[in-house]
This record gives structure tokens, sequence and C-alpha cells, in this order.
């Protein structure tokens, strides 16, 4: 017997994956309505000629899910994308999404598409009835000119969208370039989606962190193991990759779910990365799973100095950093040429360490 989300999510906590939370189980009614929706719509299709003959009902409003970091907006809705039983139906990461659709303008211009948004449009609503963005945030003023048309589309259409968010629809893309312009975006979104603060006063991805572990030296296999462990504990396991413009170029962290994100040392400090790419990247997540800090000396200092710029831009963003490494931060970076002021590295590493953190 088909089981609602609400005793779905009863069932995990009685089972020990959850804890109760009043916030949460209040919005899944919401949730459990556009699921209803979108599985009758999608049996009428099914039926006889495909509903042909009959005009499928209107699509309901969407579901603009914000609130703090933490507090269970991402899981609430992967417990819905997982229980809807529908075909055409997609969760991603809103920025890897705008991406997407900006890589597909690109290509209908080269193509000499006279409105190039058109065709990527109808590519999204040919292939999705259900759009679940995790963590919608606009930053790029590429971005802010497009949004308002593509939604529209998308609605019009009726592709169902829901979203989470750490803001509240009128802090989007606050204080940006042109923002007159993406205001008419935002009338949008409160008009076609229903609007519900998560008021939970737990972080729970603070809460699995607390007092928990999160510097292991030296770094090995069972370092690896143990961050593979924490990575599993905050995603589930997933990832996916996540692709940043940054100057126009493209920076792609390969494994990020949730709001986590997961990297080696090399492939963030070897790589001619500078201050722009790890603003970007501190933007996009909440916490770096960061494997295989080296000994740092003459002999990697470039690299050194990379690593120096990336923990004082997670620093600065609040960041949380779980890591492995060849030492204690103290004992990185002992001798040559910016050995000194690593001292301010080192104590920054060590503050971040403590459970109240990000």
């Amino acid at each position: 017997m088909r089981k609602t989300l609400t005793e779905i999510y009863d069932t995990r906590v009685a089972d020990g994956r959850l804890r109760p939370d009043a916030a949460q189980r209040a919005v899944l009614p919401v949730l459990e309505s556009l699921r209803g929706w979108l599985e009758d719509t999608s049996a009428r299709r099914r039926g006889l000629l495909g509903g042909l003959f009959s005009r499928p009902p209107a699509p309901p409003k969407g579901l603009y899910l914000w609130g703090g970091v933490g507090r269970g907006k991402s899981m609430l809705m992967d417990l819905f994308m997982e229980a809807t039983e529908i075909d055409r139906k997609r969760r991603v990461h809103f920025h890897a999404f705008m991406q997407e659709i900006q890589r597909g303008l690109e290509a209908a211009r080269r193509s000499h598409a006279e409105d190039a948004l058109l065709p990527v449009a109808d590519q999204v609503i040919a292939t999705t009835r259900l759009l679940c963005f995790d963590e919608m945030q606009i930053t790029d003023i590429a971005d802010a000119m497009i949004v308002g048309r593509l939604f529209q589309k998308l609605f019009d259409a009726g592709v169902v969208v829901v979203t989470t968010s750490n803001r509240v629809p009128d802090d989007l893309y606050k204080n940006g370039l042109n923002r007159a312009i993406f205001l008419p975006f935002i009338d949008l979104l409160k008009d076609r989606m229903e609007v519900r603060e998560l008021i939970s006063a737990t972080d729970y991805r603070q809460h699995r962190l607390a007092g928990a572990q999160v510097w292991f030296s030296p770094a090995g296999a069972a370092a690896k193991a143990a961050l593979s462990q924490v990575w599993t504990d905050l995603t589930g396991g997933g990832g996916q990759p996540l692709h940043l413009t940054v100057n126009g170029r493209d920076l792609v962290l390969e494994q990020v779910h949730n709001g986590v994100a997961r990297a080696t040392f090399w492939e963030l400090c070897a790589r001619p990365l500078g201050p722009a790419d790890y603003l970007a990247l501190a933007g996009a997540v909440r916490v770096l799973v960061l494997d295989d800090i080296p000994y740092l000396s003459a002999s990697n200092y470039n690299e050194a100095k990379r690593f120096v710029t990336l923990i004082d831009t997670l620093y600065e963003a609040r960041v949380r950093l779980i890591a492995s490494a060849a030492d204690a931060p103290e004992r990185l970076y002992v001798e040559g040429e910016g050995s000194f002021e690593f001292a301010r590295t080192a104590s920054r590493l060590r503050e971040m360490q403590g459970a109240d953190w990000g």
C-alpha cells in the first residue's frame, strides 16, 4: 500500500534514521499534494489514448523552501523526490543547472537561433515534469538576465518546480548589478510557488559534526577511509560534478552533494587557481572534505601559497573544513620561505576544528 510522505518520515524517525522535527513534518503535506498531482496526471497520460481527448488539469504551485543551513531542507526534498513515482523527474544543484542553461544558450547562438532561449527551454520541458533544485541562489548577472523568461516558460508548460534556498526570495541577487532587471523574477516565484520557511531550531549538519573528529593525520589509508565515512554520513555517498564559472573559466568540483564538496589538496592547490576561484567555491558549498594535505616547504611553495589563500577564504566564509593531512596544522610547514607566516593559517585551522565552527 502506498505510504504518504508523512508516514515515510515517521517510519524513518521510528527506526532512528531521522530525528523528529515538527517544522520538517509540517512541510510534508505540501509536498504530498504535489506528489499526488504529479502521480495522478502521470497515470492519466499512460491511460487510454494517453489522454488525447482530455485537457490536463492546471499544475499546482511549486514549493520554495527556505531557511538556515542544516535545517533539513535538502533531506525533505530528497524524500519527496525519491517517493514520487513518475518519469521525467530531476534533482540538480541550482548552480549546476544554470551552467547547463548557459552552455545551451551558447550552442544555440552558434547555430544562429533567432531566440537562443527557446530551444534550451524546450529541451528542459521535453525531458522534465518535476525539477528539484538544491540551493537556489543567484550571483551571476548572466543568470539574473535570463531566469525570469526561462522559468516563465517552464511554469507555463506545466513543469513543477521545488527548490531549497538559504534566502527568502526577496533577498535573491541582493545588491547585484542591474538588480531591477531581476525583480520580475522574484514576483514570478512568489506568484507561481508556495514560499515556506523551514523554522527549525536545530542545525542537523552541525549536529552530525559537533564533537566529531574533523582533522585526520597522518594522511593514508586509515584517514582516507575515515573521510569516506564522513562523506557518506553527510551525503549518503552521492555526489555529482559542479561547474562554476569564474572570470570566463570553468572550475569543476568533481564531487558535490547538498552543499558538501569533496576534493584533494592537489585538485585545489596544484592547479593555477586564485582568490576568485576559492570565493566561488566558498559561495557554492558549506562543507569541504579535503584529502591529502602534504607537508609544505620550498619544494611546493606555490601549492602552499594557494592553500593559505584557500584556508583564508573558507575561514572568512565560515565554511566547515574536514581534512586529512600529513601532520597536525602546526607541523605542516616548519621551515623555509613562508613557514613563519603559516603560523596564522595553522591557528585558523585549529579554530576551524571547533565544534561550534561554521
